[in-house]
């Protein structure tokens, strides 16, 4: 396959404390974050960094993302992607599903303690 490279990267750094039970994207919880825009048609990487203790699959609803993974041009389709403690993730994807989608932690006790944004 040869895609062409991202035009730009995205990171969402992957944030909160189990402590008080506080998640967050970019240290900003669903409802007052910025959502992520990209044009139709746009290829982009997101580059996740969990910053906390626990792991965080990642979900994007509406389209694929291509899991970054070492193995040249052979990136394998996900629609969640594990993010481990203290370790990042990198995918990329081609904007090709206009629509203003959810992008937030499977685990949905995460996602609606404030894991989430909007993929525009």
């Amino acid at each position: 396959r040869n895609a062409p490279q991202p035009s730009r990267e995205v990171v969402l750094r992957l944030t909160g404390q189990m402590g008080r039970y506080s998640w967050s994207l970019n240290d900003r919880r669903f409802g007052t974050e910025e959502a992520i825009r990209v044009r139709e048609g746009e290829r982009v990487r997101i580059r996740f960094m969990n910053e906390t203790m626990m792991a965080h699959p990642m979900h994007l609803h509406g389209m694929f993302m291509e899991l970054e993974n070492g193995a040249g041009d052979r990136l394998p389709y996900k629609h969640v992607v594990l993010v481990r403690p203290g370790a990042e993730a990198s995918v990329v994807l081609t904007a090709d599903e206009v629509g203003d989608w959810p992008l937030h932690c499977h685990l949905l006790f995460h996602m609606e303690a404030g894991m989430m944004t909007r993929f525009i």
